[in-house]
């Protein structure tokens, strides 16, 4: 489903999403006691690969989309692999890695596409074992100011009846996932821990972002268009009240992280 989805307006997804904040992977790094090979699944245009590929000695980004991948970046560092959604240990050694031989395994924006808990088993057949580190990361709507977050707010309970149930627990922020790994060296629990990243938008970007989301993009393929001349007449109105064409958009980000341990 997401494959397909994101596939058509994979360049328009790569332009207008934030990216990450460097405190996010230095936490996520400060968490893995070395730093040789990290494996990013459903790395998409490879935002968090970027990152990644300048603290781990290499990395392995996944992705269904090989139009995603197509997209990201050309780093000496990183192979790109297009693989099924779920696979086999004998396609998990051939097309990401051998068997405790990773360092983190990253998913930026992408879990709750997953199969979750046959995720984390390919998770823990290629995490070292007992510190290799599983960091798992969400981010919720844009908050840009009270006038503009009151639209958004209208607007997303309208387009939440059309949501495939995958999305659900993004309302919860990971919360709700059920995360078979212990807590990192210093934590207490899996988290989410809390951090933000924020964009530059103008009222183009902004509705650029709504349209790139499944959120959107579910509806318009029912026939169902949420972006009418109405809400965005309610749009322009919030968004020109101050005067300034372009604003800060700051996005909460979710961070579920872990550790494998000793196999049982």
């Amino acid at each position: 489903m997401a494959a397909k989805l994101y596939d058509t307006q994979a360049k328009e997804y790569r332009d207008i999403r934030p990216s990450y904040p460097p405190e996010l992977f230095q936490f996520i790094a400060s968490k893995t006691p070395i730093h040789d090979l990290a494996w990013d699944a459903g790395a998409g245009n490879g935002q968090a690969t970027l990152s990644l590929a300048g603290i781990y000695k290499n990395v392995i980004a996944t992705d269904t989309s090989q139009n995603q991948l197509h997209l990201a970046p050309d780093l000496p560092n990183v192979r790109y692999q297009q693989t099924t959604p779920l696979m086999t240990e004998a396609e998990l050694h051939h097309n990401v890695a051998t068997q405790s031989s990773v360092d983190v395994v990253t998913v930026a924006q992408a879990l709750h596409w997953f199969d979750i808990s046959a995720f984390f088993q390919q998770a823990k057949w290629v995490l070292k074992k007992p510190q290799g580190v599983i960091a798992a990361w969400c981010y919720s709507a844009p908050e840009v100011n009270e006038s503009v977050d009151s639209v958004f707010n209208r607007y997303y309970l309208e387009s939440k009846p059309y949501w495939d149930p995958a999305r659900n627990i993004l309302d919860d922020n990971y919360r709700s996932i059920d995360f078979p790994f212990m807590p990192v060296d210093g934590e207490v629990h899996t988290g989410p821990f809390k951090f933000k990243t924020e964009k530059l938008l103008d009222l183009d970007d902004y509705f650029a972002y709504l349209r790139s989301s499944s959120g959107y993009q579910m509806p318009r393929k029912k026939g169902v268009e949420l972006l009418r001349s109405d809400v965005i007449e309610d749009f322009e109105r919030a968004w020109n009240e101050d005067g300034n064409t372009h604003k800060i958009a700051t996005f909460p980000i979710y961070l579920r992280v872990g550790k494998v341990g000793n196999p049982n």
